[in-house]
């Protein structure tokens, strides 16, 4: 396939993802600083936080303080991570304030889902279960499969589509056996292992398998080829993506202390714009909002747009 989207969906992950790898705590209202900017910058979904263990995520022990704290708006779909029923009753707590849906989480590497969750396949395979059962019963819907290290996996090495076939159809499974319906799949290219053709690839194998799914590609820009791998995805015509503002972020899980985080959510929306795909997303409010992540944290962020700024000025100059 090579017919672009005419419109894309970007979900941003920035503030729950960047602030999860900070050193430093970082203050709650300046967490909610960030979320109240990205709220004026068009953007529909947004991940404010992540209701997780403040031990082993002590960058989030503030999760309730920040949810209660931003300001929301009617349009926009604010979510929030949570890997257990501990974190779903945290999340339940603002099911006012958030968009409430559940997830079935898997790794298409078992060496990573060890080391993430502490969870081999099995384990996590009957973790989801009881977490799907949960949320069913707490009337949140589990629509959503979410495959991380769907592409190489620093633990475990390159991941073939075999692999993510498999992890795909354990998902599927758990939601059979729960009674519900899949409609979208997320692929994680979790430590920036992917490649343009291995998107291609994968993405071509999930669609011949699981016409039904609504795609959607999570890429770290861990080796400098997330906005490639972005493009690939585009002339296969995925429409949904993850991205984090300023390119923050990064998993804390991935044994590479440093690395990069999700795309910059500017620098793809700056290709979407140049490719004539509408992304909903007024552009130098999103490079203002990244100029505010970098002056919270008080050092340079990734993002090439950042540095650069955006086009249309330099258009108008010229003109």
């Amino acid at each position: 396939m090579s017919d672009l989207p005419t419109q894309v969906e970007i979900a941003e992950e920035g503030p729950r993802e960047g602030f999860q790898i900070e050193k430093a705590p970082m203050p709650s209202a300046e967490k909610i600083a960030l979320i109240d900017a990205l709220s004026a910058t068009g953007l529909r979904h947004i991940q404010v936080a992540s209701f997780v263990s403040p031990k082993l995520v002590p960058g989030w022990a503030d999760a309730e303080a920040v949810v209660a704290g931003f300001t929301p708006k009617s349009n926009i779909h604010y979510t929030a991570l949570w890997f257990n029923a501990a974190g779903l009753d945290r999340a339940l707590c603002f099911k006012d304030r958030l968009h409430l849906f559940g997830s079935i989480s898997l790794a298409a590497s078992e060496a990573f889902s060890i080391k993430n969750l502490n969870r081999d396949r099995a384990g996590q395979i009957e973790a989801m279960r009881k977490q799907t059962a949960a949320h069913i019963a707490a009337g949140v819907p589990v629509t959503r499969i979410g495959l991380q290290a769907a592409f190489g996996c620093n633990y475990a090495g390159d991941v073939t589509p075999a692999r993510v076939m498999a992890a795909i159809a354990d998902g599927l499974a758990i939601a059979m056996e729960a009674g519900v319906t899949i409609r979208d799949l997320t692929l994680a290219d979790t430590m920036g292992w992917a490649n343009p053709r291995q998107i291609e690839t994968v993405v071509a194998e999930v669609r011949n398998r699981w016409p039904e799914l609504r795609l959607a590609l999570h890429l770290h820009d861990t080796r400098g080829l997330g906005i490639a791998n972005a493009m690939a995805g585009l002339r296969m015509g995925v429409a949904r993506f993850d991205a984090a503002v300023g390119g923050l972020g990064g998993c804390p899980f991935a044994g590479q202390p440093g690395a990069p985080g999700n795309i910059a959510t500017e620098e793809l929306a700056l290709l979407c714009t140049e490719l004539g795909i509408a992304t909903g997303i007024d552009l130098e409010a999103l490079v203002e909002a990244g100029r505010l992540a970098e002056r919270i944290l008080d050092r340079r962020l990734p993002s090439a747009v950042l540095r650069g700024g955006t086009l249309a000025r330099f258009r108008a100059h010229a003109a």
